[in-house]
């Protein structure tokens, strides 16, 4: 199950870069170290009690799973975090099949699973 609640933030203007304090650009390393600083200033055990650093400590773990991992960065980088929902929906098995997920039509059905359903009915002889 997706957590709705992940995606806020961004669609909140808060990008994934600016929550890490990193460029567009930054490297492995670069996104490695800051997340480094930023959890360790938001860690829950520094900061008892303290209900904003702890939702900013989960907001700087969201970012680096995602900026850390190169095809999800990818994805961000193309399509937002929307992007990033359509292609959890889509699953691990087809996360390297980005022109798929792209065409999703209004049903939120990917048009390569209509398509397949529309070709199977026709070889089936059930017509559209």
């Amino acid at each position: 199950m997706v957590n709705h609640h992940q995606y806020s933030q961004y669609t909140a203007g808060e990008s994934l870069y600016v929550t890490l304090g990193v460029e567009k650009g930054a490297g492995p390393d670069d996104i490695k170290k800051a997340y480094r600083k930023m959890a360790l200033r938001y860690h829950p055990d520094k900061n008892q009690g303290n209900l904003d650093a702890e939702e900013k400590f989960k907001e700087v773990n969201r970012a680096h799973k995602v900026l850390q991992d190169e095809k999800k960065r990818q994805i961000y980088d193309e399509y937002g975090s929307f992007g990033l929902y359509i292609a959890e929906q889509i699953g691990e098995e087809n996360k390297n099949c980005n022109n798929e997920w792209t065409s999703v039509n209004a049903s939120g059905i990917r048009q390569t699973d209509a398509n397949s359903a529309v070709e199977t009915r026709v070889k089936k002889g059930q017509g559209k």
